[in-house]
Formats: C-alpha cells, structure tokens, sequence
C-alpha cells in the first residue's frame, strides 16, 4: 500500500509539472514588464540588426529597438526597467513561438505581410527598405541589376523569393544557393558568386561588418512585371519590406503602448541632434549606408521611405494595380 501511495503521489506531481510545461498561453508584454522579466525574440546571426557575441549577449539594430521599446514602457508605466532574456527566433518560428507563449515580442528583421498579420498582430513598422545586391567593393562591372545578366552568379538564400525574382527580371542569371546569408557572404568574399540579394539593412549589417570589402547596389525592375498578380512597373524598386515587432493579437494594448515607445525613439530630441532611432542605426549599420537611404529618400520625386509611418498598417490591405495581359 506504502508503495502504490509513492507511486501515485509520483504521477500526480508528474501530471503538475507537464501541465506546467504543456501551458501555451501567449505572454502579454505589459503584464512581462510589471513582473519585471521579458522574453525578447530576435535574430542571433545577423551581423547589424541581430547577432549573439561570444558572451551570450546581442547587439545589432533590432535588439536596440527592442531594448528601448521595453525600457521606454516601464519608464512610462513608473516601474524598473525589466531583465531581459533574449531568445533566438528563426524566421519559420516566429508566429509559433509568439503564439506558444515563449517570447513576449520579435523583432528580427520581421517584414509585414498579409499572411503573418492573420496569426499576429504587428507593431509598427520601425523600418522601411528594399531588396538590394551586394557586391565586391572592387568588382567595377556590376553596378546596376542589368548587369548581373550574361552568366553572372547570384547567391541568396534556399527558397528565397528575392533571388527568384531576380531570375524573372534576368533569366541569364545563375542562381547558387545556400543555407544562411552569412554562407552567401563567404562565397562572395572568396568570388565564388558575383552577388547576394536580400533586403538592403541586411546587405548594410554584413557590408559594415566587413569594412571597405563590399558596396551596395541598388535594384529596380528594369521592365514592367507581373509580381503575385500585382503589376511592378519598370523604374520601380524591388519588394518593399516594413519590418514589425509582432506579438501576440490577444493583447491589443500591449501594441498601441510599443507604437507609442517607437515613435517616441524616431522623435528628434527636444534639444536637437538625431533621434534615438537614427542613432541606433549609424551605430549598427555605419554612416556611409544609412546616408545612402536617407539621401534617396529625401531626393525629389523619390519612390523610396525610410523612416516608417508607425501604426499605419493600410499597405496590407491597398489594391494592388492590375497586371493587365503583363507576364
């Protein structure tokens, strides 16, 4: 009898603790902030937006939002600034582990999209840009998209539609792909591939992390497309990217108060000098590309943004032009 009453003291101890384990309720970020402990989903091998260093911490564009959005809110709500444990979040888990309940909120380079929208809800955008090629600093022949035609070889990253899109626009382009853009780095580096296409900030991280080896090039269609049954008409830039901090949709609270913490990090300080926001990129992803995007920006005419319109989620939902007999 001494043994069966063990045994079922055991299993319901057992049966506690993978009720515990099995728990899936989304975490509210507030609530994480009050207690003072958040769970903070990120990137950790992105070298300027999200990248682990050997002692276990992150540095990087999106973890500095991260860091100033929390930080901002508990000031706001009058409570300690909380211990942040970082999580590494691969682009295919992001809706589950927000969902799960195992981080509060990701930023990772975490682009806006119709599809993601209907399984979590979005803050933001903190971040507009464009699909972009890397390249050599010292290769003088590929200065525009047109160029990577005749046999040229482009790397990108397995099942990236950036690449894709590119074989559209130049079927004489040779494709090489590889398993993370760090790979593709590498092979650019050792001229094993001409170019790497993915969104510019990304391109900006590696070209900071390795000075004066690679430049940007900027890409636009070079004839009118049929893109996802939209028409991209010939002059225009590649895929438009609004990165979000997504979190979880039972909570709408939780994402008006993060909109209010990123517009307060893009204000100008009362003072003068760069925003918070402005700061964090120079600092991550070096003055000579973050000129670039705000030169291109502020040109007249310009069909390119780089500051976001935090909070306006329109996009998702604006008719998209007709491709009319366009292939």
């Amino acid at each position: 009898m001494r043994r069966i009453s063990i045994l079922v003291a055991v299993v319901a101890m057992l049966a506690t603790a993978l009720a515990a384990c099995g728990s899936s309720d989304p975490r509210n970020l507030l609530d994480s902030i009050r207690d003072g402990k958040v769970i903070l989903g990120t990137k950790f091998d992105q070298p300027g937006m999200g990248l682990q260093q050997p002692d276990g911490s992150i540095i990087g564009f999106d973890s500095d939002v991260s860091e100033y959005v929390v930080n901002h809110i508990a000031d706001e709500m009058g409570v300690d600034r909380p211990e942040i444990t970082w999580r590494e979040t691969p682009s295919a888990q992001r809706e589950t582990l927000i969902n799960n309940g195992e981080v509060d909120m990701i930023a990772a380079t975490y682009s806006i999209n119709e599809d993601r929208s209907s399984k979590v809800d979005f803050a933001g955008p903190y971040l507009v840009t464009y699909q972009g090629l890397l390249v050599r600093d010292d290769d003088e022949t590929l200065n525009s998209l047109e160029d990577l035609n005749n046999g040229r070889k482009l790397c990108s990253v397995t099942g990236s539609t950036s690449a894709q899109n590119v074989k559209a626009q130049l079927p004489g382009v040779q494709l090489q792909e590889y398993d993370t853009y760090s790979s593709c780095v590498e092979a650019l580096r050792r001229g094993k591939v001409d170019a790497l296409t993915t969104d510019e900030t990304i391109l900006a991280g590696y070209s900071s992390w390795y000075p004066d080896e690679f430049k940007l090039v900027p890409m636009t269609y070079l004839k009118s497309a049929c893109v996802k049954d939209a028409l991209k008409k010939a002059g225009a830039p590649f895929s438009t990217e609004r990165y979000g901090i997504g979190m979880a949709k039972e909570y709408p609270d939780a994402v008006e108060t993060v909109n209010r913490a990123i517009t307060a990090m893009l204000a100008n300080p009362a003072g003068g000098g760069p925003s918070a926001w402005e700061t964090a990129l120079r600092e991550n992803l070096g003055d000579k590309e973050i000129n670039t995007f705000f030169d291109r920006a502020n040109a007249p005419d310009s069909q390119y943004k780089f500051a976001p319109d935090v909070g306006d989620l329109e996009f998702l939902t604006a008719p998209s032009t007709p491709c009319e007999g366009v292939s």
